[in-house]
């Protein structure tokens, strides 16, 4: 295996440890163990568990915003579909059996100090899905996309928390449900 396949493999390892187990709870051993790299191998990409951390989250940035994207796009044509879509593929996310809440909230509740480059690393991640609803919002010729965006987003966030916490997998669609309501007042010319 090449070493940049056996840093991957950490990293995907890490990342499928973390969402399921936590961050605290997955020791460095478990990962090695799991991932068959040598513990020379891990130290030589990564300087403590902290750095690990750091490459799951950003790899898994990507990859989820990605996916979640596509997702979307695949399912809605209108920026207005769009918006509701964006619960269509939240729903469809909670109701994976691998959904075990979302890894930057977990990686937030258990890293809570400020400024630290995992907490960043999240807001950056909540950042980016921020700014891609208010594209679909500016998309949909909202009255004003940044109330909607930041409506939508936290309704979104919600519905997270609730199927995660609560176990509730219909969540994204009572959130749906409540985002018509507020996509339609916002779109709607004002009388």
């Amino acid at each position: 295996m090449a070493e940049f396949d056996r840093r991957e493999q950490l990293v995907d390892t890490a990342i499928a440890l973390f969402t399921e187990h936590g961050f605290h709870a997955t020791g460095i051993n478990r990962i090695l163990d799991d991932s068959g790299v040598a513990k020379k191998t891990l130290y030589r990409h990564f300087r403590s568990k902290e750095e690990l951390i750091l490459a799951a989250l950003r790899k898994y940035d990507g990859l989820f915003r990605n996916r979640f994207m596509a997702q979307v796009e695949s399912v809605a044509v209108t920026p207005h579909e769009r918006l509701l879509a964006i619960f269509d593929a939240a729903g469809e996310w909670f109701a994976d059996n691998k959904f075990f809440g979302c890894m930057f909230v977990n990686a937030v509740s258990e890293y809570s100090q400020d400024d630290t480059p995992i907490r960043m690393a999240c807001k950056e991640f909540k950042t980016m899905m921020s700014r891609y609803i208010r594209g679909l919002c500016a998309d949909a010729e909202a009255q004003n996309p940044d109330v909607l965006a930041e409506k939508l987003a936290l309704l979104l966030e919600g519905a997270i928390v609730t199927a995660q916490v609560s176990q509730r997998r219909g969540a994204a669609q009572v959130a749906k449900s409540v985002a018509e309501t507020l996509i339609a007042d916002a779109i709607s010319p004002s009388s």
